[in-house]
């Protein structure tokens, strides 16, 4: 169990392999009896919908699925009209609940909703992937991409409560196993030299999953540690960032094929890569950090790159303020810094 402490909002994360299992039980510990809506996407409602409706009938709650179509462009205004509307014709009021069941964008949207439903309503985050269990379950980031740039319009808005289950990512494709494994990488790279040591000891993607509860809880440390420094990420949180200023620039000039665990790791090589060659980062980084990525067959650069169409994706991003660009460089590994540059500068790492 790990406990984040914020100064107007605390809340636990369970990591327990199974406790999905006992689901009822955890949200009785929670909330009062209520009605939840469980907000969750075509993939997951076979999966998991049925047991989730049942235990919490069993517990006493009155309980609703709500599933959007999987993928990236779920995460929209229109399908949060959408959900808008079905609260209202569910009687959903400002003393229920919602509980985001997915990966990341099903933990985006639905607490994005959840936060501005009747200006406000609490929410749980259950997420079945590893890129959320690792990152975007935890910190209280909500957010719905728009046709200018990904996560544009947001709000913060912390959940009640986080329920870790490894024993959900049984049902990931590999390819889904890498992206999460991407997020790892990017936690040990910029604060956990352990973590770095643990991920070199492991074979592949098969044995981080066997050792799922010890990598996700050493890699959520590092998250909860900047988040409780910088819940409003105007500081130190901006460290969460490494690779992710040319990463989500990627997947944008990739209309969403490259993968945010993909973008996030080609993105890392790219702006190290470049850092190195001016003496901002210590020889042999990029090496390293080739070396971990490549073993969990993760992309190290694009196959073509448009240089000016990334260009742009990146200054439409919302990390680009004015003339300036604050990017994460890292110091070694598990060590990071940030760096101020004129936007205009980072075409250098684009390379």
């Amino acid at each position: 169990m790990l406990h984040i402490h914020l100064e107007e909002h605390s809340y636990d994360i369970l990591i327990k392999r199974g406790a999905f299992q006992e689901v009822g039980t955890w949200v009785q510990q929670l909330w009062n009896k209520q009605r939840i809506a469980v907000i969750t996407d075509s993939n997951v409602a076979p999966l998991y919908g049925e047991h989730i409706i049942e235990a919490l009938s069993a517990a006493g709650f009155e309980a609703t699925l709500l599933a959007v179509p999987a993928g990236e462009n779920s995460k929209s205004l229109e399908q949060a009209a959408f959900l808008y509307d079905r609260l209202a014709q569910s009687g959903m009021t400002r003393s229920d609940g919602i509980i985001a069941l997915g990966g990341g964008v099903i933990g985006d949207l639905a607490g994005f909703v959840a936060s501005t439903y009747m200006r406000g309503i609490d929410f749980l985050q259950i997420p079945t992937t590893l890129l959320a269990q690792v990152d975007s379950s935890i910190g209280g980031k909500t957010a719905v991409n728009t046709s200018s740039a990904k996560n544009l319009v947001g709000t913060f808005a912390q959940p009640v409560g986080v329920m870790i289950d490894p024993d959900l990512l049984k049902s990931l494709s590999l390819k889904r196993v890498q992206e999460g494994i991407a997020e790892i990488i990017k936690s040990a790279a910029i604060a956990d030299p352990e973590l770095w040591q643990t991920l070199a000891g492991l074979k592949d993607e098969v044995d981080l999953l066997a050792h799922a509860e010890k990598v996700i809880t050493a890699s959520l440390k590092v998250k909860q540690k900047v988040v409780e420094e910088d819940p409003f990420d105007h500081g130190s949180r901006l460290t969460l960032n490494f690779g992710h200023t040319i990463g989500h620039g990627l997947e944008r000039t990739a209309a969403f094929d490259t993968s945010h665990g993909e973008g996030v790791a080609m993105g890392m090589i790219m702006i190290t890569r470049h850092a190195e060659a001016i003496g901002l980062t210590p020889k042999g980084t990029t090496a390293q950090l080739t070396k971990m990525i490549e073993k969990f067959h993760l992309p190290t650069k694009p196959r073509e790159i448009e240089k000016e169409q990334l260009y742009q994706a990146i200054t439409h991003d919302k990390k680009a303020r004015g003339q300036q660009l604050k990017i994460i460089l890292l110091e070694g590994i598990g060590q990071a810094k940030i760096v101020t540059i004129p936007t205009e500068e980072i075409k250098d790492y684009l390379l």
